[in-house]
């Protein structure tokens, strides 16, 4: 919103003008001048910001399930949630990173490239010690890990993919598949320095510990799907059109649904304790005449009425008309 001039600074701008203190047409002039954007290429904004918040929804949806996953797993408080999105070029995100932490680095078919999850040290030790029975302390022991720790930490992250998956079911179908597992960003080259990457943050705090899971996840790998990534395909509701031998299939399968088909006899009012002697032989006088026509029920819903009779000994029963509403026994 542009600034107010109070009465006094338009009467001291007029008396400038007046004087020849200040000049209007340099005023113009400064205008007119194109005003320049500094841009750097280096940091270049390959996303828009309508695809950054629709990665931003994915990832909210990825923190309430792996929330879940994680609490029933290391059975503790877990809560975890999207900090920020931003994005960056890969090597300024690889300076970031601490020199000794869990890098996961995975796969999702059919996307080409790879993904990788970073997960602060304290988070994932403290994750390693409620699976171990202790009480979910965090402490920085990545570069010593054993055998066992880092296997068990491998496998559980390997499981939390799964999640990755059903939040990114919206946009694409993918099926991460873990690669490997690091704990040295140096040995670890994605794409290259300069490539554009998304970093998605997630605050994690497993009982009293807190920390950072960072996901990296490159323009080059999301850039078929980015068209995806806009307001209009989430609002719309494209409905394909179903092939003539689709539609025919379908057809007969409802054609050879089985649905229960009931006839009504008449009905009767009874108390409760009247119910609980009935025995055989026992006679109840219903409402309805037998010369009036019966309503027959599909699925418990009216449907038609008929009368009564026998088809070669069997009891049977004749449709003579479309049951309408208001027709006798309508509740």
């Amino acid at each position: 919103m542009a600034d107010v001039l109070s009465q006094n600074e338009i009467d001291a701008l007029l008396s400038a003008i007046s004087t020849g203190e200040m000049d209007a047409e340099e005023l113009k002039k400064e205008e007119a001048e194109k005003k320049v954007k500094v841009y750097d290429f280096k940091r270049a904004l390959r996303f828009s910001k309508d695809q950054v918040r629709s990665l931003s929804r994915i990832h909210e949806n990825y923190a309430r399930l792996l929330t879940t996953y994680f609490s029933a797993q290391l059975r503790t408080y877990v809560q975890i949630s999207v900090a920020s999105v931003d994005q960056v070029p890969y090597e300024e995100f690889i300076r970031s990173v601490p020199k000794m932490t869990i890098l996961n680095l995975f796969e999702a078919p059919p996307l080409d490239g790879r993904l990788l999850i970073e997960v602060n040290p304290n988070i994932a030790y403290a994750m390693l010690d409620r699976v171990l029975g202790g009480q979910g302390k965090g402490m920085n022991k990545v570069d010593s890990l054993t055998e066992i720790e880092t296997r068990i930490m491998n496998q559980l992250f390997d499981r939390a993919l799964d999640c990755f998956g059903e939040a990114w079911g919206t946009i694409i179908d993918v099926e991460p598949e873990m690669l490997d597992f690091e704990v040295n960003p140096q040995f670890l080259q994605m794409v290259s320095p300069n490539e554009t990457v998304v970093v998605i943050s997630l605050t994690t705090t497993i009982g009293e510990t807190s920390g950072m899971i960072n996901i990296c996840l490159p323009h080059v790998v999301l850039e078929p799907i980015i068209p995806k990534l806009s307001v209009h395909h989430w609002m719309q509701n494209k409905q394909r059109e179903r092939l003539p031998e689709e539609v025919e299939k379908l057809e007969s399968r409802v054609k050879t649904a089985m649905l229960p088909l009931t006839a009504e006899l008449g009905r009767c009012q009874i108390s409760v304790q009247e119910f609980l002697s009935l025995s055989n032989n026992d006679v109840l006088e219903l409402d309805q005449k037998i010369s009036e026509p019966l309503t027959i029920n599909v699925q418990g819903k009216n449907k038609f009425i008929g009368q009564p009779g026998k088809v070669k000994n069997q009891m049977a029963i004749q449709i003579i008309d479309a049951y309408e509403k208001g027709d006798f026994n309508d509740e």
